[in-house]
């Protein structure tokens, strides 16, 4: 059972704990205002160009940051969600719209069946340009669905199984 911060129930397995978890592993413990001071460490050796105090780039400490927190691949996913008309293409992108991308499958929805239909023809094309744009998206499959079919199942008097076509024909 992970450890729960102070105050919270003892059951408390929420997100909130977990990020706090993921927070105390990858930073420690110790704040670094009641962290002990070395004993080799004088006070006020904190040189401004001493050893370990390069300037980086705020892209460069971002990426870092990204990468040990783990949010690199929802960041990828996003990118690739926003970016659609890029890798699909633009005339693609007006009858296209990805939906969501769940445990590996990307989801686009299509305005036709035809559309639909040609989107699986250039399944193996798309797959690959993400490949190459967003590898850290973690897309393993595309699954291009037309637009939902229209609902018998409207009112309050809906019957259950196939209803009224049963006599159709």
């Amino acid at each position: 059972m992970p450890e729960v911060p102070a105050g919270a129930p003892a059951d408390a397995t929420s997100e909130a704990v977990r990020v706090y978890q993921h927070f105390r592993e990858v930073f420690g413990g110790v704040p670094p205002s009641r962290r002990r001071r070395r004993a080799d460490e004088p006070r006020g050796a904190s040189a401004p160009f001493g050893a370990g105090r390069e300037p980086r780039a705020l892209g460069d400490t971002l990426d870092a940051l990204t990468t040990e927190l783990g949010w690199s691949s929802p960041l990828a996913q996003q990118e690739l969600l926003s970016s659609w008309a890029e890798v699909a293409g633009e005339e693609t992108a007006r009858h296209s719209e990805p939906v969501g991308l769940e445990h590996g499958v990307l989801t686009v929805r299509c305005d036709s069946t035809a559309w639909a239909t040609q989107l699986r023809m250039m399944r193996t094309t798309i797959a690959a340009r993400i490949v190459d744009r967003y590898p850290q998206a973690g897309v393993e499959s595309i699954r291009f669905q037309g637009p939902d079919a229209p609902s018998w199942k409207k009112g309050p008097r809906s019957v259950p199984g196939r209803g009224p076509r049963d006599t159709y024909g």
